[in-house]
């Protein structure tokens, strides 16, 4: 292109000729138009003599040169604008060094020289010599700091650690992009075309954004500390190929594509962008697309150079061997390349473009291997559950974390999306740091319309953010049961409850923990706050709480584990056991608020309307005190009236039949004998007093307004109060309404005495039992408080809640073969545990303080001696020894003679633990203690044991021991054999780790492995538990949080927070004087189990109607029936030797009884049973406890008594009369 020249405006036929030579080299696009007009301005300019010297005149004027589209290419002029920036600005930096080197030397040798004299004449030299250096020093640092300004100022303004910064980085990106974008726009233009700047819109625009850039290269030039290494930076190297270029375009009129392609290059940073935009957080994520950015950016700046060569052609072949490709072409062609597969439809023709592809086949290659593949894999191993939640507008959501496995997820939604639950919206989001498997991804699928799941951290707050716990309405934390070590899993949990409350502190958190002493731990957290709804449900806790309550009344434990556990009715047509236990299993516990009819009724009164006319069971109710503190009442007596707005704990179905306690209305629903018709009404029901609603049915009754009624004096209406607490309006009917209050008004001069409350008022009141007095315990103390109000005894903890002795010494309580031998111990419970050194603690603490509620009198205590390892037994008795009764005897469970020395055919039951944690692959062997230790006693063979009582009676019975006696008889004993002669018929309740291992422990029952644990014989029988069913108590306590502090005070004994607080300050019970506070806390119900073989309602065990029994004794005695404890083969025609019972829960009205059922009930505390002895249990045992006397042995009465009971059917009544008026 010798021709490259002659641009510049020369004219006439030399460039008509240079034209005509170069019109087969010239393969731009040019239309004809602008040929023609390019050819008649030459042929204008060559007539003309003058015109060549105007252009002369302008050209320094308007900067402006002709463009030449007659063939003649100006590509080197553009190339030569890049190649003169780079390799110039390279000398003068190179050169720059060199002589700052060579000064450097130079100063460096002066210097030394300068040293030396100063050294040498320095005594000489006077003090105004030094002022012109100093003054030379100053200014060389003032020029210091300011050119260190200036750099500090540009690499601030270039940097992303400020606003200015990011924003200006950002935007140099965004433009750079747009630069691209105009290439890729140009590229379907010729290489090098005639454009006019003012008229060419792209042009402009990327003139534009080179000012741009060349401002930004100056600033990065400014603060780079190594100029030279700045120059032959990437983003260096781009502008200088890129921005020169567009000004010489401008200067020209004519645009060339050459290297613009080079922007791609700024790909690279769009990682950075990233980062600095905080968008990419995570390492992976940076990784992916840095990976992706180099991949597309030397893709697309490679397709920009094929595409250039192969549209020019090569120099030296006068670019005659171009071939026409498109930008998009010479992609394609780059990434066949790229994947060896070369289909061969577009090629490189030009010996630059295959040169080229020579060399990017070894590198790219190389790179689409290596990168391609790792992309891949990021992208694939990308988290498939790593989105975000988002949020449903009315609808909550809870956040479930924790040991997420597929059997903990199954039980959980199992319970909390049970169909008896009433409309359940509410969006379970599962968060947990590793992928679900196929069968928990399944289990997802199968409930994707309420359930999400997440991968993440509780621990990570971004994790957290992107489940929205904030906007949550609880967090629930599962725990691992099954784990090796649990004081490990129970810190990852309140590692998980830290973290949570961290990042959200109002959020309610229902956790589960292993050990009752981490508890302890919870309440170091400030936000921690149980009265916002905060709980730590303890397994080992409530386990080793159920398992005491079934020492008390064997099979309890069964039935509390039904009660909160959702499971559906299961019908079956066949007179079996399996019947009558489905249709209590299906009953659950609910709340709800009771409807305003019940208002000052009491709570007996209440318990009895809900039972019979609603088919509904209440056990127990939400209680305001004055001072506005809530606290739940079980079966309180009838001295509590309902208030506005109570919530009553029931016992039903479903939901819905609770609903009934609600909508109930004495004037639409009095006469209604079906509970389903029991709706919600129309009429409007004011809240009214007593007083109000009692004179409103007594105007009925007169027929006269209120006004002018004259059934109430101005004496009743003033003593609304007494009236109040005198009358339950239960007990009022619109018929009696006037003979009520005129006996209202007989005995309003005096007050209520006890004797009047026996003799008159109300028929079949509650009022009516002399237990009223025990309800003020703090006004009328009895003779037991008085002896028990004792300044210098501690016979309880500081709480007055349970039994308390002064600490004892291991040593004292530990029994030896022989010595257990020769104590005759009867009527007590054996704990058979297994454990060492190394051992997890399990708690026996949780097991006895249910057994030392001080709700029993001391007498009525049950001996609890431990048959184990010395070694563990030791590191638990910290927590024991504080308990009295309590006796130890080093062995294994495992030996009979250990088991014969404590005389286990006599115990009231035998517990067997384990806190050895088997680390073994087959669950099956996770129980192998545990079951061996109940076949072994189940296969053991025993004397008469009468004969052995009667030979040890003598000076061997430890004090509160003796059974024989009258005083130490047990108050909620079961009935027993008269004789046990085999290990069957000894009550074991055995704690199972593994479900399916409950199938061991029966040999004559007929189980299938793969049937669930609530189905089990064992199980129904109440022989067996696993700590498996409390998992029912997340969903449960989500739900109603009351529900688990109702279960925690039945079978805790009474455990209450400010007990845990003081358990976590000192890790022991602290002994307490008695005070009329402290022994108020005695009051309360504890559970028993009734005979009906004799005693006050042996009348209605044979034959009787359950609902009969249970508004007998809830009118009578103020106890509270609620299940039954039936022998398996009782329904069976045949009498049966078998001995075991299984549990009914909540039986209908009309259930028949049969005299060998054993009844489940709320007891009150009698005060007087400590002098007395004389309680309802007594009499309900009069026939053991009088075979008792001589042989400390329960009997059942001879096939002769039982024919004989209508004779002394009398005798029964007369002793029950005596009972109650005593």
């Amino acid at each position: 292109m010798a021709n490259g020249g002659g641009g510049g405006g020369g004219g006439g036929g030399g460039s008509s000729l240079r034209m005509s030579s170069n019109i087969h080299a010239n393969h731009l696009s040019l239309d004809a138009s602008s040929s023609s007009s390019s050819s008649s301005s030459s042929s204008s300019s060559s007539s003309s003599v003058h015109e060549p010297k105007m252009d002369a005149l302008i050209i320094p004027v308007t900067m402006e040169v002709p463009c030449d589209s007659r063939g003649q290419r100006m590509w080197w002029a553009f190339l030569a604008s890049s190649m003169v920036t780079f390799f110039g600005g390279l000398f003068i930096i190179l050169l720059w060094r060199t002589l700052k080197y060579l000064w450097t030397v130079c100063c460096h040798c002066g210097g030394k020289t300068k040293e030396a004299q100063k050294i040498n004449n320095g005594s000489s030299q006077a003090d105004g010599t030094l002022k012109p250096v100093d003054e030379k020093e100053e200014t060389v640092a003032a020029e210091v700091g300011w050119m260190t300004s200036v750099k500090d100022w540009a690499g601030v303004m270039i940097s992303a650690q400020t606003l200015t910064g990011r924003v200006l980085v950002v935007l140099v990106f965004a433009l750079s992009i747009g630069a691209l974008v105009i290439y890729f726009i140009d590229s379907s233009n010729p290489i090098e075309s005639c454009q006019n700047f003012y008229k060419d819109f792209t042009l402009q625009i990327d003139m534009a954004f080179n000012v741009f850039f060349l401002l930004y290269f100056g600033l990065r030039f400014i603060a780079a500390n190594d100029k030279l290494w700045f120059w032959l930076e990437v983003n260096s190297v781009v502008d200088f190929f890129t921005v020169p270029p567009v000004f010489v375009s401008v200067y020209l009129n004519r645009s060339w594509l050459g290297l613009r392609f080079l922007r791609a290059l700024r790909l690279i940073q769009f990682s950075e962008i990233l980062q600095f935009l905080n968008i990419l957080k995570t390492s992976n994520s940076i990784k992916l697309v840095n990976l992706l950015s180099i991949f597309i950016s030397t893709w697309l700046t490679a397709a920009g150079f094929i595409h250039l060569v192969e549209n020019s052609g090569d120099p030296w072949e006068n670019f005659q061997n171009n071939q026409a490709l498109t930008y998009w072409e010479c992609v394609y062609l780059l990434m066949v390349t790229m994947s060896t597969v070369g289909y061969g439809d577009v090629y490189a023709k030009t010996t630059l473009g295959r040169l080229f592809m020579v060399f990017f086949i070894l590198g790219g290659l190389a790179m689409f291997a290596s990168y391609v593949p790792e992309i891949i894999e990021l992208i694939g191993n990308r988290k498939k559950y790593g989105g975000s939640y988002s949020a449903v507008s009315g609808r909550k959501h809870i956040v479930v974390c924790g040991h997420i496995t597929l059997e903990s997820v199954s039980n959980f939604l199992k319970d909390f999306l049970h169909k008896d639950r009433d409309d359940v919206n509410v969006e379970i989001v599962f968060l947990h740091n590793i992928s679900p498997n196929l069968e928990l991804e399944a289990l997802f699928k199968r409930h994707f319309t309420q359930v999400e799941f997440y991968q993440g951290s509780v621990l990570n707050p971004h994790d957290l953010a992107r489940v929205k716990i904030e906007s949550a309405d609880a967090c629930l934390i599962l725990a691992n049961k099954y784990c090796a070590d649990p004081d490990a899993e129970d810190a990852s949990n309140i590692m998980r409850v830290i973290s949570i409350k961290n990042y959200h502190p109002k959020i309610r958190i229902i956790t589960q923990m292993l050990q009752y002493h981490n508890k302890a731990h919870l309440l170091n957290i400030p936000s921690w706050n149980w009265k916002e709804g905060d709980d730590a449900i303890c397994l080992a806790e409530l386990k080793l709480g159920f398992i005491a309550q079934s020492c008390l009344a064997q099979g309890l434990s069964t039935m509390l584990a039904n009660l909160f556990s959702m499971r559906s009715f299961i019908k079956i047509e066949e007179d079996t056991w399996q019947k009558y236990y489905l249709e209590g299993v299906s009953n659950e516990m609910y709340t709800e608020y009771l409807s305003s009819a019940f208002v000052g009724l009491s709570f007996p009164t209440v318990c009895e309307l809900c039972f019979v006319k609603l088919k509904l069971l209440m056990i127990a109710i939400e209680y305001k005190s004055a001072n506005r503190e809530s606290r739940i009442l079980i079966n309180p007596g009838n001295h509590l009236k309902i208030q506005e707005g109570t919530l009553g704990f029931f016992i039903a179905s479903d939901a819905k039949e609770v609903k009934r306690a609600f909508f109930y209305c004495k004037a639409c629903h009095d006469d209604i004998t079906d509970p389903k018709r029991i709706k919600k009404c129309g009429c409007k029901r004011p809240k009214m007093s007593i007083y109000k609603r009692m004179r409103r049915a007594c105007c009925f009754d007169c027929g006269r307004s209120e006004r002018d009624c004259s059934c109430m004096s101005g004496r009743v209406r003033g003593n609304v109060d007494t009236l109040e607490r005198a009358f339950p309006l239960s007990s009022v009917s619109v018929s009696d309404c006037s003979t009520t209050f005129r006996a209202f008004e007989d005995e309003q001069p005096s007050t209520l005495s006890p004797k009047k409350q026996r003799n008159g008022g109300m028929r079949n009141s509650p009022s009516s039992s002399p237990k009223l007095m025990r309800h003020d315990p703090l006004l009328i103390p009895g003779n037991d408080q008085i002896d028990n109000m004792d300044s210098n005894v501690k016979k309880y903890d500081s709480t007055g809640m349970f039994h308390w002795c002064a600490p004892k010494e291991i040593e004292k309580v530990i029994l030896t073969r022989s010595e257990a031998a020769m104590t005759v111990l009867s009527g007590h419970v054996v704990v058979c545990i297994f454990g060492d050194v190394s051992s997890a603690l399990i708690g026996l603490r949780n097991l006895v303080m249910p057994l030392r509620a001080s709700n029993f009198h001391y007498h009525e205590l049950k001996h609890i001696v431990f048959v184990g390892s010395i070694e563990y037994l030791k590191r638990e008795w910290e927590t024991l020894h504080n308990f009295p009764k309590v006796s130890i005897l080093p062995g294994t469970p495992l030996s009979r003679a250990d088991l014969r020395a404590v005389n286990i055919n006599l115990c009231d039951m035998c517990v067997i633990l384990s806190a050895n944690q088997n680390n073994i692959d087959d669950t099956s062997l996770q129980d192998k203690e545990c079951i061996l230790a109940s076949l072994n006693i189940k296969s053991m063979q025993f004397d008469d044991s009468i004969g052995v009582l009667q030979a040890n009676s003598q000076g061997f019975t430890p004090p509160g021991m003796d059974r024989s006696s009258p005083d130490n008889s047990p108050v909620h004993g079961m009935l027993r054999q008269p004789s046990i002669t085999t290990g069957v018929n000894i009550p074991i309740i055995t704690e199972l780790v593994n479900d399916t291992n409950v199938q061991f422990l029966d040999q004559d029952d007929d189980d299938d492995p793969d049937t669930e644990l609530y189905l089990t014989q064992p199980f129904a029988c109440g022989t067996a538990f696993a700590v498996s069913v409390l998992d029912s108590l997340m969903s449960a306590t989500y739900f109603n949080d009351n529900i688990l502090t109702l279960i925690r005070t039945l079978v805790t004994g009474g455990a209450t927070p400010e007990l845990e607080a003081l358990i976590a300050e000192e890790n022991a019970l602290r002994g307490g004087y008695s005070t009329p506070q402290t022994l108020a806390n005695r009051d309360r119900c504890r559970v028993a189990q009734l005979a009906l073989l004799d005693g006050p309602f042996a009348d209605l065990g044979d034959g009787g109607c359950y609902g009969d029994l249970f508004c007998k004794a809830l009118k009578t005695y103020n106890m509270l029936c609620f299940g039954i404890y039936r022998l398996r083969d009782a329904h069976l025609s045949t009498p049966s030797q078998c001995t075991k019972r299984y549990v009914i829960t909540n039986p209908p009205y009309e259930f028949e009884l049969v005299p060998t059922d054993l009844i489940f009930c709320l007891m009150q505390f009698d005060h007087n049973a400590g002098q007395s002895r004389a309680s309802l249990s007594h009499s309900s045992h009069s026939s053991q406890s009088s075979s008792k006397k001589s042989s400390s042995v329960h009997s059942i009465p001879s096939t002769a008594n039982r024919q004989n009971r209508p004779k002394s059917r009398e005798s029964r009544d007369k002793q029950k009369k005596e009972m109650v008026y005593r």
